[in-house]
This record gives C-alpha cells, structure tokens and sequence, in this order.
C-alpha cells in the first residue's frame, strides 16, 4: 500500500520559517525603539558601543519580547484554535510541545546575554520575563485584566526596554534618576497604547471572559480613558524638561502632543474604527516625543 505524500503539519520538528512566525519580529520595534531612547538618554557616545548596543538590541526584541511572544501562543493555544486556527500553533505548524519548548528556551537566551550586559540589565530582563509569564500563564494570567496587563506589557516594552539600554551604555550600571523618571513617565502612558490594541476584539474578550478595558469599560469610557493615559504623562514630561533647561526639547514634544490631540476626537469618534488609524498617526508622534525627550536627557 501506498503511503500518503506528507505534509508540512507531519513534521516532529517545526521548519525555521513556522518558528519565525511564532517570534512575531512586528511586535520587536516598541522595546527596541525605547532601548534606542535609553542609548541616548545615556549622554554617551556611541562610539566604541556599537558591539553593545547591537547585543541590547538583540536582547529586548529577538530574546525577551520573542519570548513573550512564544509563551503567549502556548498559553493561548485551546483558544487561537477556534478564533485564529492558522496561528503556528493550532495550526500544527509548531507541533507537540515545541511552542513551549521554544519559549523555555529564549527565556534562557535572554537571561544568558542580559548577564553578560551586566547586573541592572540581568534584573531588568528577569523582571521583563517574569512579567512575560505572569501576562499569559495560569494561574496569574495578567491579560485576563486589562489594568494589570496592559501596565505589565507597557512596562516591559517601554520603561524596563528604555532603562536597559541606558544602562548597557554605562557599563551595566544603575542610569540617573532622570532615566527612570521618563522611563516610568512613557510607560505609563503607553498603557493607553496597548488599549488601542484591544478595541478589535471586543465580542471576543466578552464571549470568553477576557477583561481588556473596552470590554470592562466599554468602548467608549475606553477610549477616552486611552487618550487621558497617552496624553497626561507627555504633560509632565514637558514640565520636567522646561524645570531641566532643557526648553527646545520640551517645545519640540509639545508641538508632538498637540498634534496627538488633534487627532484624539476622529479616535473618540469611533474607537473601534480608528484604533488602528491613530496608532499608526498619533502613536507614531508619541514615540518621536520619546526620542525628543531622551536626546534631552543625553544632551544635558
């Protein structure tokens, strides 16, 4: 008898391609973009850093947001079954046990390369990875809430990304005051950002009982709720750049966070419509008001 042809779903081990796909490098650009800002905010030359930098590059995206990644695919598995079957994993493209084997594997990778960057940059990627599980494993399951998983994700992806490349700058050490003050100030703000993520899947977090905030909150109150947390903290950060001296960079994300309001009404409009639109418009100056106030900083 003839043996059927098999398939790329037969495979005992998952092709470089599945994998990848599983890694999610879209997701890599928020902490890599604040680990750039805490390069600068760090007042050092590059010159002679570029060997680090590129090695703290490859530990907050690749390694550390990778895994989260991986670990939030296993742990989401039963359901992306029924609503995203073509995921790698319902899908059998990432077979057995591997989803959690490659996010056992990366959380290693990580803490191995975060301890040759040095002691501030290892306890930040611990906190970053124990955030990472406690987001998508039982029994904590962080993103059952969208308070405390939106602030777990924002922290992971802006402040402790932003501190760590501040850090590698500095020889692995503990960065100013001031680092940690917009680090914080950002990240807070950033909980709005991941609000914006939850607007298109509403019905879904209803039906399965997942809290995000438009689905708490409903949609409306949750997308004025975003708009107050994004814009709110760019005010203080104003604030503390005119008190710093620093008065060009503080006009700078000013004009930033106008225009981010300007914007605000279409989104409040239609929450669900816009999200994705405003991401791509008023997010986009957000993270410019990121890199404006960490050349403050470096400048200073």
């Amino acid at each position: 008898m003839a043996h059927p042809a098999s398939t790329p779903f037969d495979r005992a081990v998952p092709s470089p391609m599945a994998v990848l796909e599983l890694l999610k490098p879209i997701t890599w650009f928020p902490p890599m973009w604040a680990f750039a800002c805490g390069v600068v905010s760090s007042g050092v030359a590059l010159e002679g850093h570029w060997g680090v930098v590129g090695l703290g590059l490859l530990l907050v995206g690749p390694l550390v947001c990778a895994t989260s990644q991986a670990v939030n695919d296993w742990f989401d598995r039963h359901v992306d079954a029924i609503n995203e079957p073509d995921r790698p994993i319902p899908s059998g493209r990432i077979p057995g046990r591997w989803g959690l084997h490659i996010g056992i594997g990366w959380t290693a990778l990580s803490l191995g390369l975060a301890a040759i960057l040095g002691p501030v940059v290892l306890w930040a990627t611990i906190l970053g990875l124990a955030l990472a599980w406690a987001y998508s494993a039982p029994p904590i399951r962080l993103k059952q809430n969208g308070w405390w998983g939106n602030t777990a994700v924002a922290f992971s992806y802006e402040g402790l990304a932003w501190v760590t490349g501040a850090a590698v700058m500095i020889g692995g050490e503990l960065p100013d005051a001031a680092v940690f003050v917009l680090a914080a100030l950002y990240s807070l703000g950033a909980h709005g950002i991941m609000t914006l993520n939850d607007f298109k899947s509403v019905e879904g977090d209803r039906l399965l009982g997942i809290g995000s905030l438009p689905a708490r909150l409903g949609v409306g109150p949750a997308a004025r709720l975003a708009c107050a947390a994004m814009a709110l903290p760019q005010v203080v950060v104003i604030g503390l750049l005119f008190a710093w001296g620093a008065g060009l960079h503080a006009t700078v994300v000013t004009v930033l966070l106008v225009s981010q309001l300007a914007l605000m009404p279409s989104l409040l409009r239609s929450p669900r419509e816009k999200a994705a639109w405003y991401s791509a418009t008023g997010v986009s100056l957000y993270v410019l008001g990121m890199l404006v106030s960490a050349f403050a900083l470096g400048s200073g």
